[in-house]
């Protein structure tokens, strides 16, 4: 399927995963370009065969003059300059036709080959970008976990610092207050 100018106008870029997509403005421009490109080629194309066809017209009127009743092969030999005029502008004609053809070719297939380049990059900056992003999201969770880490050591630590500090007021109060009955015991058996 041959591509036309207006294929290039309507064609719509799906955005990228990896971030906010092309630029806008970079691939309208490339696309302007693209397009003025091919316009002037099929332009130029529509003349070359609007030549092609007028030096056909031409060769066949010269071979059918009134006075020459030959076929164009003979006319050739009846005027030979004239013939060979014609001949020399169809040989030019279709060489020029065959040169811009092939220039337009290869003037697609670098644009085809530049916007396959310009895509690689893009993808390779996008994995590139998101590559970096991991990294930096890995260290920071790193980070989080280590902290989180730290936390629960400490936690824990506390835990068993408030269990012995309650421990041991436990056994102070446990303490006094053997001590205390032992203490009021001796007096009451005095006063019996």
């Amino acid at each position: 399927m041959a591509l036309t100018p207006e294929d290039v106008v309507n064609k719509r870029f799906q955005s990228t995963k990896f971030r906010e997509g092309y630029d806008q403005d970079e691939v309208d421009d490339f696309l302007d370009e693209v397009v003025a490109e091919m316009r002037r080629l099929v332009e130029e194309n529509e003349t070359l065969k609007s030549e092609l066809e007028q030096a056909k017209q031409q060769a066949e009127n010269a071979a059918s003059q009134p006075g020459s009743s030959a076929p164009a092969a003979a006319v050739s030999t009846d005027d030979p300059i004239d013939a060979e005029g014609t001949t020399n502008l169809l040989q030019l004609a279709r060489r020029l036709h065959e040169e811009h053809v092939r220039e337009g070719i290869q003037k697609r297939d670098e644009l085809i080959a530049e916007g396959h380049s310009q895509a690689a990059r893009i993808v390779e900056e996008a994995e590139s970008e998101h590559a970096r992003k991991m990294e930096v999201f890995t260290q920071e969770r790193a980070s989080v976990e280590s902290h989180i880490e730290e936390l629960r050591e400490f936690e824990r630590e506390y835990r068993q610092s408030l269990r012995g500090f309650i421990e041991t007021q436990l056994n102070t109060l446990e303490g006094t207050g053997v001590e205390a009955s032992l203490a009021s015991a001796p007096s009451s058996d005095q006063s019996e």
